[in-house]
């Protein structure tokens, strides 16, 4: 590993992001003990907060080769055989943005599970306030190892009574990446949504493939959320991904938000912006009811 840390166009994305608006933010103390990591900037004063009230949810442990791994999960209550939906987290770890969204996707009658797959790192990302020190951790995660524990997660899902028959995935920032790359991995995979995730890795032998050299391997629709603002995936990329899944005949939709940062979605941050992450949120449900992951 070089000593300059390889900067990923979501690493790009988050750390030229628009400035602060006037809303109330956190103070540091604060976001910390409410859950959100630092390393992203302030931390919004106004952030969703999603009950538990008709769900089960909590932490638990997926066996994977090599230890256990760190899992938070939200499920109807009494609810026999419910979807499953992967939630693929951004580089800062199981914070509590995250959590609400596995919530939210709990509400809408989904087994939604978010695994903590830089646990290995023996650091709690959610609590890393220095960039520099984040990114060598999460760059060095090989996608082997990340199909491996999103596979290890489905299997547990299936064992807790999830119906793996009605799986999806949704991630945002590099776990939007990770959506994709999961699409060209998991023939049972019924769909997937990804939020601005990266389509194009700077040279790294730990990641064979981005994104866009998978086009060929699609083995599920994918519907992808982009900001026209968002300086670190220019829209070109977007549109190159496109035009090489439509080639391979491939399943997928993208829409562009005009004016819209990376991180739209990440209502704990300066970068969200409303009428974009509801819009998508709304077109989510409307994608995984369309492939039959939801109901």
């Amino acid at each position: 590993m070089t000593a300059d840390p390889i900067l990923t166009s979501d690493i790009v994305g988050l750390t030229k992001a628009a400035p602060l608006s006037r809303r109330g933010f956190m103070t540091a103390t604060a976001a910390t003990a409410a859950g959100y990591t630092l390393a992203a900037g302030p931390v919004r004063a106004d952030v969703i907060k999603t009950d538990t009230q008709g769900l089960d949810a909590g932490d638990a442990k997926v066996k994977v080769a090599d230890g256990e791994m760190p899992v938070y999960f939200a499920r109807p209550s009494g609810v026999s055989n419910p979807p499953v939906v992967l939630v693929a987290m951004e580089i800062f770890g199981l914070h509590e943005y995250i959590k609400d969204v596995t919530r939210r996707l709990g509400k809408l009658g989904a087994f939604a599970i978010a695994p903590d797959y830089y646990f290995r790192k023996g650091v709690d990302l959610t609590k890393v306030t220095d960039m520099a020190q984040l990114i060598p951790l999460v760059n060095s995660k090989p996608d082997a190892e990340l199909l491996a524990d999103l596979d290890s997660t489905v299997a547990f899902a299936k064992s807790q009574g999830g119906d793996t028959n009605r799986l999806g995935i949704i991630g945002f920032c590099r776990g939007g990446r990770n959506v994709w790359e999961y699409a060209a991995h998991n023939s049972d995979l019924k769909a997937g949504v990804a939020f601005y995730g990266p389509l194009v890795d700077p040279p790294n032998p730990l990641w064979p493939k981005s994104p866009t050299q998978l086009a060929p391997e699609m083995k599920a629709p994918v519907i992808g959320f982009y900001g026209e603002a968002d300086t670190g995936i220019p829209v070109a990329t977007v549109e190159a991904l496109k035009a090489a899944l439509a080639e391979n005949k491939k399943t997928a939709e993208f829409k562009i938000y005009p004016g819209a940062p990376h991180g739209f979605h990440a209502d704990y941050r300066s970068s969200y912006r409303k009428e974009a992450a509801e819009d998508a949120w709304s077109q989510m449900q409307a994608w995984f009811k369309k492939y039959g992951v939801l109901s």
